[in-house]
This record gives C-alpha cells, structure tokens and sequence, in this order.
C-alpha cells in the first residue's frame, strides 16, 4: 500500500493524529514526531499568520528527520484570507504535509509539491474523494460516519472500497479509531494510515480544557449527537457539553451555515466549539489521560497483538 517517500522508514505506527480546532498546539505535534507517528494541527489554532510562523519555529527547533514527518491544517475555502499568507510560511519551513479542508486546490498542490512536501485532502464522499484526485493530492482522508468533529454518514465499509477503485495513492481512515485493533483493522480494509483525533484530545499536551478530557472518559458512544445545530454543518458533539452549555439536546434550534465574513465566522466559530465539544463515537475505548507517548506506546503493543491474531 502507498505511502508518500517522506514517510517511509519514519513511522513507528501507521497513524496520524489529526488536526484539532482549539486542542492541537506545538506540544501535542512534537510529542507525536517523537514517539514515531505524525503529528498534526490546523493553522487556524493561531489567531495569526505571525503566530502560525512562531509554532513552526518552534516544531522545526524540535524535531529531526530521525522523526516521523509532521503537518499543517489549511481551510482552503475561498473565504478566508489566511490561505495564501499562511501556505506562503509552510513553504518557507518546507512543511512535510499539507492537509486541505473545504476545497481541492491544484495550484495550492503544485506550490506544496515544488518543495518536496505531500498534499492529503478531507473528504467525505467520493465525489469529494474524484475531485482531490483530478487536483492532484497525495492523499485522501476518508471522514466516515462516527468521526469526530464535521464527519461524514458513510459506513467506511462502503467509503473506502469505492474510493480505492479509483485512487492510487495514499488513504487515511477516519471514524471511531481510538485502539491499536482498529488501527490494524483499518488497514486490513485497505487503508494506509489510521486517522485519530478524539483518542488524542485526552491526552496530557493536548489544549482541551481538563473538563473536555474528563467527559471524554467518561462518555461512550451513546453521548455522542451528531447536529448541524452548533456550526450550521453537521458534526458530531458530546451531548453532555451541550447539556452544561445550556442547549436542551432534545430540542436543539436549526442553524444553517451562513455566508458571513471569515474572520467573523472563525470567531462565532471558535465560541461555538469552546463551549460545547466535539468528539467521535470511539469515547468508549477512551479510559484514561496518559501523556502521548505513552498511548502510542500502548497503541503499539495493541496493534502488533493484533496483527499476530490475524496471522
């Protein structure tokens, strides 16, 4: 199975950690490099250009090419601003891996591959997944149902076959990962990486506030609400955090996405999700808050035993 030429030999764990608004900082990244999977996190979690540049100092300080590779979470969309200003800096730091959001962008894919660095796109359809592949990404992230955050209603069982059928390069599997098992079983269905978020929110570097961390092991799958309710997009909530944020989960009003200026919208956005938290439907494997090195350590063992069971 493909995996782009800066990854190989790098990676001690098939894994990414994903990109978390308002909860993947420097910390979180480079602890993630060093235990040997890929550490990532969105540009936007810096309220700045400037502040997206000093991180990047700051993880370019501290890793080495003996590390797994790290990434950099770019909105695309039309709307925001911050695109061109924020790719201008990856470039300068020659970041390894661009991951896109709303939008496939082949000029944005071109720029990326000039320096040597790989493009990998969230999707969650295939006609999104045909349209990243005609602009050229490296990579598809499959945001199937049960993930965290804006996730997708498609069983990965029908995602990702379809997607195969058609895209040769790498794939990340998304959606209720948060065990080695799962990671070894998503590469059994034909993915190259395994793509983690919640498992990652509780963990020590993460920026989730302490509550965040202590709902999240204390909630299973059946807490988890998936609503347009908060952003106007459909994601998947805690509903507990919906609970001490004052909405009646049972009656929720209806909010359609509007077409407000980007730094508006980043701004409601960022109250939004600060107040009432994200996660996918794998919290019931979640049972603790160990330091990232430690989980992936563990997340290992999981995953070797269970490649041994498949033999």
């Amino acid at each position: 199975m493909p995996l782009p030429n800066t990854f190989k030999n790098r990676l001690a764990l098939p894994v990414v950690a994903a990109p978390m608004f308002l909860v993947s900082g420097t910390e979180i990244v480079i602890a993630c490099c060093k235990a040997g999977i890929v550490g990532t996190f969105p540009a936007l979690n810096q309220r700045s250009s400037d502040g997206l540049e000093k991180w990047l100092e700051i993880i370019s300080e501290n890793l080495t090419d003996k590390d797994a590779p790290y990434g950099v979470n770019l909105i695309v969309h039309k709307t925001n601003p911050r695109v061109q200003p924020d790719l201008n800096i990856c470039i300068k730091y020659k970041v390894p891996l661009i991951i896109t959001s709303l939008g496939a962008i082949a000029d944005l894919v071109d720029e990326v591959h000039s320096y040597g660095g790989v493009v990998f796109h969230d999707v969650t359809t295939v006609r999104h997944a045909q349209k990243a592949a005609e602009a050229g990404c490296d990579g598809l992230i499959l945001v199937c149902a049960g993930a965290g955050g804006h996730a997708g209603t498609i069983n990965p069982f029908a995602l990702l076959p379809e997607i195969r059928n058609f895209f040769k390069g790498t794939i990340l599997l998304a959606g209720s990962i948060s065990d080695g098992r799962s990671i070894a079983a998503a590469q059994m269905l034909g993915a190259d990486l395994a793509y983690l978020g919640t498992r990652f929110i509780a963990t020590h570097e993460s920026k989730a506030p302490d509550a965040f961390k202590e709902m999240l092991v204390n909630s299973t799958a059946k807490d988890i609400m998936y609503t347009p309710a908060i952003s106007g997009i459909p994601g998947n909530f805690l509903r507990p955090s919906l609970e001490v944020a004052g909405f009646d989960p049972d009656k929720l009003p209806i909010k359609k996405a509007d077409q407000a200026e980007f730094g508006e919208q980043m701004q409601e956005e960022r109250k939004a999700w600060r107040d009432v938290w994200s996660a996918g439907q794998g919290v019931g494997q979640i049972d603790d808050i160990p330091n990232a090195q430690d989980l992936i350590e563990r997340l290992k063992e999981e995953y070797a035993t269970a490649i041994k069971e498949f033999k």
